[in-house]
C-alpha cells in the first residue's frame, strides 16, 4: 500500500487534532525528544484497526483511579459508547503516533494531527533541531501503564486525563550520524500526563489532545 494511502488511513482512523496547550509545557520538548514503539488504535468506542496498522498489544483492562470514577460515569451518561478500556487503547496509539511524528520531524503528519498552535510549537522545535544539525533516533520501547487519572464533564464537553508510564530509548545524532547524546541500549523511564477532550454531542467520535504535562 502506498504512503499516501497509509497516511489517508491513519487520518481517517485517528483524526487527532491537538489544541493549544502543548506549547505550555515547560521542558516537555526534551521528554518528547525521547523514544517510542506501540500500536495504532483510534480513541473511541468499537473501532477496528486498519489492515496496514502495526500489531497492537492485547487489550488491557481499563485502569481508572478512584478520583476519576465519578467523572467516567458522567461521561458514560452523556455518551453511551464511551468505554474506558477502548479509550485507553486509543490513547496509547495516539501517544505513540504523536511522539514518533515529532521525533522523525514529520511536519506533514503533525499538521494532520494538530491544530495551528500545537503545530507551530512542534514545527519550531523541529526547525531548531535541524538548525543545530541534530537528528533524533528515539524508540518507544514500551508503555508500561496508561491510567485514567481524571475525568470530568463540563456542559457537553468531556475531558479525560491519562498518565502514561513508558520506557523510551533516546539518541541524538549529529549530521554525520555520530551519537552526541543518549543510548539506544538504555531506556529512560518517562511519565507523561495527557488530557483528551471531546464534545459528546458531536458526530465526530475522535478525541482531541488538549494538554500535556509531566507527571508530578
Amino acid at each position: 500500500m502506498t504512503t499516501v494511502v497509509i497516511l489517508a488511513m491513519v487520518f481517517i482512523f485517528v483524526a487527532f487534532r491537538l489544541w493549544s496547550v502543548l506549547g505550555r509545557r515547560t521542558g516537555h520538548e526534551q521528554t518528547i525528544a525521547r523514544p517510542a514503539e506501540a500500536a495504532p488504535t483510534p480513541i473511541g468506542a468499537g473501532r477496528s484497526l486498519p489492515d496496514n496498522a502495526a500489531p497492537v498489544a492485547p487489550a488491557r483492562p481499563a485502569v481508572v483511579e478512584q478520583r476519576a470514577e465519578a467523572g467516567v460515569r458522567a461521561i458514560q451518561a452523556a455518551d453511551g459508547s464511551f468505554d474506558p478500556a477502548q479509550f485507553l487503547e486509543g490513547a496509547r496509539s495516539a501517544y505513540r503516533m504523536i511522539l514518533e511524528a515529532y521525533w522523525r520531524g514529520d511536519e506533514d503528519m503533525l499538521r494532520r494531527l494538530t491544530d495551528d498552535d500545537v503545530y507551530e510549537s512542534f514545527s519550531t522545535a523541529i526547525t531548531d533541531r535541524k538548525a543545530a544539525g541534530e537528528v533524533l533516533d528515539n524508540r518507544l520501547v514500551t508503555i508500561e501503564t496508561a491510567v485514567i487519572e481524571q475525568a470530568t464533564m463540563a456542559a457537553q464537553v468531556a475531558r479525560v486525563t491519562v498518565r502514561f508510564d513508558a520506557d523510551i530509548a533516546a539518541v541524538t545524532r549529529d549530521g554525520d550520524g555520530n551519537v552526541i547524546a543518549g543510548s539506544l541500549t538504555d531506556a529512560v523511564p518517562t511519565h507523561d500526563v495527557w488530557t483528551f477532550s471531546r464534545n459528546t454531542r458531536s458526530d465526530d467520535p475522535n478525541w482531541t489532545l488538549v494538554e500535556t504535562d509531566e507527571a508530578a
